[in-house]
Formats: structure tokens, C-alpha cells, sequence
């Protein structure tokens, strides 16, 4: 969203993706179980409703996340900041009001998706340095052929 114009529409934003995301994975568990259960065509109707709450939760992201706005770079940082904030924030956080409340299931779920979303943070991390080394590299290679061209242009 252009940054002129960050209000409450763009929190909006935020929360109907959130929420709509949520449903969809809500729903996908729900036609697990229900398949579970012998119920297939309940199950069916979950996971096609899943199916339109990711096109809702997609046509949200449009907005938040313009395509004309976004670049490889800008998508892996922002997925970086997300699993960053995840494992050093947020999960421990989570980790130590469970402890508190003596909840040892969801402490061993929060340890679990801390340490998946580092390895999220360290995944995304190296792709973009190999994008960013890839990117030098090819500028280097362009300006070998611009220097080049302009040598053949000077001979002209």
C-alpha cells in the first residue's frame, strides 16, 4: 500500500487477511477431520471453502502488497522480518506464558515453531545473498558488454 496512505484501511487489511487466512486453515483441518470421520462430502465442502477464503485472503495481500511495488529483495526481506520476529519474539513470548500456566504441550509446540521459524529466517537470509551476489554479478557482466559496445561505437 502506498505509504502516503497507511491508515486504519491498511490495519483493516492486516486483520481480514489474518482473519481470512485463519479460516482457511481452519477449514482444511476441519475436512481432515471430517474425512477422518467418513464424511467426505462435509470434508469436500471445507476444502472448497478454504479454497475461496485463500482468494480472499490473496486479494487483501494485492492491496498490502502491490505487485508493481515489489521486487525479489523486497519479498525475501519481508519474509525475513516476519521469521525473525516470529523466533525472537513472538514464540518465546508465547513459550513463557505457557510455562507460567504450566501448559507443557503448548511450551513443546512453541520451542518446535521457534526453531522452525529460524530455520525459515536462515533459509530466506541465504537466497537473498545469492540473489544479491547474482544481482553484482550480472551487473558486472553488463557493464563489460555496455563497455564494449561503447568502445565498438567510439570506432565507428
Amino acid at each position: 500500500m502506498n505509504t502516503q496512505t497507511k491508515s486504519r484501511t491498511e490495519d483493516n487489511l492486516q486483520t481480514a487477511f489474518a482473519g481470512e487466512s485463519m479460516a482457511n486453515r481452519k477449514y482444511l483441518y476441519f475436512a481432515k477431520l471430517a474425512r477422518e470421520k467418513g464424511d467426505e462430502e462435509t470434508a469436500k465442502l471445507f476444502e472448497e471453502t478454504a479454497d475461496a477464503e485463500t482468494g480472499h485472503a490473496f486479494a487483501h495481500l494485492a492491496l498490502l502488497y502491490p505487485a508493481d511495488t515489489m521486487s525479489v529483495a523486497t519479498l525475501l526481506e519481508a519474509a525475513i522480518a516476519g521469521e525473525r520476529y516470529e523466533h525472537t519474539t513472538m514464540y518465546p513470548g508465547f513459550e513463557r506464558e505457557a510455562e507460567a500456566e504450566e501448559k507443557s504441550a503448548a511450551v513443546a509446540e512453541f520451542r518446535g515453531q521457534a526453531a522452525e521459524s529460524r530455520e525459515h529466517d536462515a533459509r530466506f537470509t541465504a537466497m537473498l545473498g545469492k540473489a544479491k551476489r547474482r544481482f553484482a554479478h550480472l551487473t558486472k557482466v553488463e557493464k563489460e558488454h555496455a563497455d564494449r559496445y561503447a568502445a565498438r561505437l567510439k570506432n565507428l
